[in-house]
């Protein structure tokens, strides 16, 4: 698997353009129910990062491209939700995913406009939200102003620690075609915080669900 990588990574660093094309669909499809629940995109913009301090890519191209492409993925999918109504949410490929469609429902009904905003740090549900957000009513200004927000916040906390990790890795004398390193390194630290919220998120609905006073 290595082998494959260091070929990617290789290719990439002598084609800047196709890693700012990667990383832009990566983020748009995180976006997009069913696609965003397979697709990895937010360890392909992990791993693309540490290209950052090699001088292979640069830092502003690839925040622009990620907030670009999360940004127009959410926008599409709230825009689907809210011109079908909740009908969208029993078709294809919503209906394959019922738990899913249930618990960004839940979601959403339960914290409102502030689903939005931390959605698109909890997968897989962040391929839901907007979508459901649409579906369920939420006026259009709203969802830009608070979506808008959230990708802000998402595209530097999603690549600012793989530019951390590959300027460690640039620090030990590694080259940037072999970022198995900070790449591993970045997984862990995105892993962490996901944990944590996801943790922190059914620690409170247990709560809440067992309250006496609810």
């Amino acid at each position: 698997m290595s082998q494959y990588l260091d070929l990617v990574i290789a290719f990439v660093s002598s084609h800047g353009a196709v890693a700012y094309a990667v990383i832009f669909l990566s983020a748009f499809l995180e976006a997009i129910p069913l696609a965003g629940a397979i697709v990895p995109g937010s360890t392909v913009i992990l791993a693309l990062s540490a290209l950052v301090p090699s001088g292979n890519l640069k830092l502003m191209p690839i925040l622009i491209a990620a907030i670009a492409g999360a940004a127009l993925g959410d926008g599409l999918a709230y825009w689907l939700g809210y011109t079908q109504k909740r009908r969208v949410l029993s078709l294809w490929p919503m209906s394959k995913y019922p738990a899913l469609v249930a618990e960004s429902e839940r979601f959403f009904l339960r914290y409102g406009t502030f689903a939005v905003f931390f959605a698109r740090f909890v997968p897989p549900i962040r391929a839901f939200v907007p979508i459901t957000a649409g579906a369920l009513g939420m006026p259009p200004v709203k969802f830009i102003a608070i979506d808008a927000l959230a990708v802000l916040a998402w595209a530097p906390a999603m690549i600012l620690p793989g530019v951390l990790a590959g300027s460690a890795a640039e620090q030990w004398g590694a080259k940037a075609e072999h970022y198995a390193l900070p790449l591993v390194f970045g997984l862990i630290l995105a892993g962490t915080i996901i944990w944590s919220l996801r943790t922190w998120w059914r620690a409170r609905r247990l709560a809440q669900s067992t309250s006496p006073f609810k």
